[in-house]
């Protein structure tokens, strides 16, 4: 079982910018299909058990959107 844990807290600020994506040093986000309210793509979580807890993703992230947990 992980020890950490990223989440999307806030799919509805996300505006799949993809900075959290392309700083994972883990490469475990990406931006998927599913769109939010305002039409964007959302980011997503794709292998949660290889976090590391590091909170990059957090802070790159502009709209507040992640969790680290």
């Amino acid at each position: 079982m992980a020890r950490f844990r990223v989440r999307v807290s806030f799919p509805e600020r996300c505006k799949g910018c993809g900075l959290c994506v392309h700083f994972c040093p883990r490469k475990i986000l990406s931006v998927g299909v599913r769109r939010n309210r305002q039409g964007y793509r959302v980011v997503e979580v794709t292998e949660s058990e290889k976090c590391t807890g590091c909170g990059v993703c957090y802070l790159m992230c502009p709209d507040v959107v992640l969790e680290v947990v």
